[in-house]
């Protein structure tokens, strides 16, 4: 199938490593220019080089914090400087830490929200100028299965990525005229450093290991394992692409079932 993305600029956020890395490859893959970033200079400029040499795509790199809005939006100029425009938004980041209302104050509220929502709404705020001058566009949110179905211990992150869901549902009303699409996509346990990191977390609060921890998620899941990276970029791939003209305001799972309600 022929997604329509060769010469496609993509804008791609955090993408040094798990779900931001492999929509990055899959989007270079379909014939996408890249424009990736992470806080880690040296390792996105490795991945950089790494997904050229792997699919001749061109890849522009930058470190960015995508929590600073300052970096944001010199990142966003630092693209459209090198490609003149971006077609593709997908917004990314590390998650929030995990918690309990009352282990949070209100500078890690803050910082949170800078992270999970100031972001996504920074980038756009940005991109959508041209996306509607050319009348083309794409944006792709990465949230999270928390948004349909709240994760104990995960007080921010619910809020957080809840709060992204109702901006992208509205944005995407104003903007479908001009021929804009914009999507959330929702991973669910996928094997990640984020995923690993949560074992750990559990693990360590109720005295198991972090295999038991992640054998307590394959449970849940009705395919009985966690995702891979891999499968989360094909779906990005392909609400990003011409093909997917038709698809807005939606919140997409990969979650291999766990989710258990029915919208």
């Amino acid at each position: 199938m022929d997604l329509g993305l060769r010469g496609k600029v993509a804008l791609v956020a955090a993408a040094s490593k798990g779900l931001g890395r492999a929509t990055a490859e899959e989007l270079a893959a379909e014939g996408a220019k890249l424009a990736i970033c992470s806080r880690d200079e040296e390792a996105i400029e490795a991945v950089g080089g790494e997904i050229a040499k792997a699919t001749g795509a061109e890849v522009f790199t930058r470190a960015a914090d995508v929590s600073r809005a300052a970096d944001v939006g010199a990142f966003v100029d630092a693209t459209l400087a090198c490609y003149g425009r971006v077609d593709i938004l997908v917004t990314n980041s590390g998650g929030p830490p995990p918690g309990r209302f009352e282990t949070l104050d209100l500078a890690m509220w803050q910082k949170a929200a800078e992270l999970t929502l100031f972001a996504p709404v920074e980038f756009a705020r940005l991109v959508l100028p041209g996306m509607k001058q050319r009348r083309w566009g794409r944006i792709l949110n990465v949230t999270s299965i928390a948004v349909k179905q709240p994760v104990e211990n995960l007080m921010l992150s619910n809020s957080l990525r809840a709060a992204v869901t109702g901006w992208a549902r509205t944005l995407a009303n104003e903007v479908g005229e001009f021929g804009v699409t914009v999507n959330n996509l929702i991973p669910g346990y996928t094997r990640t450093e984020r995923v690993v990191e949560l074992s750990q977390v559990i693990a360590k609060r109720e005295s198991i290991t972090t295999e038991q921890a992640v054998a307590r998620w394959e449970r849940e899941i009705p395919l009985g394992r966690l995702g891979e990276p891999r499968e989360f970029a094909a779906l990005a791939a392909f609400v990003a692409s011409e093909r997917a003209s038709y698809i807005t305001g939606q919140s997409i799972a990969v979650d291999g079932g766990w989710i258990k309600s029915l919208l």
